[in-house]
């Protein structure tokens, strides 16, 4: 995973641009044995972030275990749970999750950053000289004429963020959930985190694994 891409999600200002952003899943995925999840009041839930830049992890695993602590459940960034020379090593990264008692754990993976390049004319089509219906040129041509004038092309360039998030039971150890999500313009790194986990858990209710 590219350490800029997962920089964009967090690093204010890194996204240059002036849209809200807007998170639709393109693709998900449901493990066909599992039940819903009835998460308890006071249950943890871990919320690790993969990326290689560590104040980058931290701070995006905060602002999800900010998301996941909204409803009652117990959001524990993994990054105060695991050291960080345990925490690319799941041998020695397990022992610290187990501790933590986390039911249930929720990754996000950034796997890409695109910017896409539009053009839209500032005018409406051209239809034809209609020369005869002028009229003079101060009662006719000239408030039509600079009305109408092409003023060449508005570019427009959006960015868009691509989003992977896995969510595990730690009981079990079997994935439970996953989807891929993409970000139109992203403003803030809480933002997009906050649209990430409440899309996900739509698709979710939509696939009969969080109640309605």
């Amino acid at each position: 995973m590219s350490r800029n891409v997962m920089a964009a999600l967090v690093a204010a200002g890194a996204l240059a641009v002036s849209a809200c952003g807007a998170t639709t899943f393109n693709t998900t995925w449901k493990n066909p044995d599992a039940q819903m999840i009835h998460v308890q009041p006071g249950e943890k839930i871990l919320a690790m972030v993969i990326s290689q830049n560590e104040s980058v992890r931290r701070g995006a695993e905060a602002a999800l275990a900010s998301e996941l602590s909204r409803n009652g459940a117990v959001g524990v960034p993994a990054y105060t749970v695991i050291p960080d020379d345990a925490v690319q090593d799941q041998n020695k990264a397990k022992p610290y999750i187990d501790k933590s008692g986390a039911s249930y754990a929720v990754i996000m993976r950034a796997t890409g950053r695109e910017k896409e390049v539009s053009s839209t004319p500032t005018m409406g089509g051209y239809y034809g000289p209609g020369w005869g219906g002028y009229g003079g040129f101060y009662g006719g041509f000239y408030g039509y004429g600079w009305g109408g004038a092409w003023g060449g092309s508005q570019i427009r360039t959006d960015t868009i963020v691509f989003v992977e998030t896995l969510v595990y039971d730690l009981k079990s150890d079997k994935m439970v959930w996953a989807g891929q999500s993409e970000t139109l313009n992203p403003s803030k790194a809480d933002g997009m985190v906050k649209e990430l986990v409440d899309e996900a858990a739509n698709e979710m209710r939509k696939q009969g694994l969080l109640p309605s």
